[in-house]
């Protein structure tokens, strides 16, 4: 695979570039290049199958430069130091990243998950794009992308009912009538959607608050939501579901 490195920090580019050469060997450094401005001059020149982006840049961001490009028919793998945010947006859009300072074990297991995605439908121009749409909406995610077999359904947060487990699996059910099965626990979306209006009222069961109807009394009671379906709410997690409620 022929890649570039953008990266502001000399130090971090070629540190980056001494571990690819040694635990990556099928990634073939083609240039290097230390802002936003020289990076998508170096994409647009050499058309690389994968680019390790840094985030934050002087004068113009990683998400700028994809921001600039109208069809991005590579792979991205952002370098980032900590930001709760952005690595928010890049999960909801089923993105790789590292963080800053880069561990050898994850950078493999990164250009593995490139390596096995190419060659099946090409969705990167779609998920970049939701990606920075995400970027754009400040404080709340708008899609999440599921990965299915053939690569990726982008849903709309607000189109989402719930999501109930089913092992290492989980179902979205949608307000369309539709269900999307995806190979991720229920654990990982609920720690995923946090602070996106759910809430896990039962260890089966991640609901949209914007769709609970009403609320059946009980032990732990039921939520009623807006497909009419009844679902359970643990006793534990009642007087926190209400709180919820109440704030909604």
């Amino acid at each position: 695979m022929k890649a570039i490195l953008i990266d502001d920090e000399n130090g971090s580019r070629e540190s980056l570039a001494k571990l690819l050469e040694k635990h990556c060997p099928q990634v073939e450094i083609i240039s290097k290049a230390n802002s936003m401005i020289t990076g998508l001059t170096a994409i647009q020149q050499y058309e690389p199958d994968l680019v390790f982006l840094d985030i934050e840049m002087p004068n113009g961001s990683g998400f700028d430069l994809l921001g600039k490009i109208k069809e991005i028919d590579f792979d991205v793998v952002f370098i980032t130091a900590y930001d709760q945010y952005a690595i928010r947006a890049i999960k909801f859009s089923a993105v790789d990243y590292l963080l800053k300072p880069v561990d050898p074990e994850e950078l493999v297991l990164a250009v593995k998950r490139v390596e096995d995605k190419r060659g099946s439908k090409n969705t990167n121009n779609d998920k970049y794009k939701v990606l920075l749409s995400n970027m754009k909406s400040e404080s709340k995610l708008k899609k999440v992308a599921i990965p299915d077999g053939d690569g990726l359904i982008f849903i709309s947060l607000s189109d989402i009912i719930r999501c109930d487990s089913d092992g290492n699996y989980t179902y979205f059910i949608l307000n369309n009538g539709k269900k999307i099965i995806s190979a991720r626990t229920l654990g990982e979306y609920e720690e995923m959607f946090e602070g996106e209006h759910f809430f896990r009222v039962h260890r089966s069961h991640l609901i949209n608050l914007d769709h609970v109807k009403k609320y059946i009394k009980g032990e732990g009671g039921y939520a009623v939501l807006s497909d009419n379906s009844q679902v359970e709410v643990s006793r534990r997690k009642k007087n926190e579901f209400l709180e919820k409620l109440a704030g909604t």
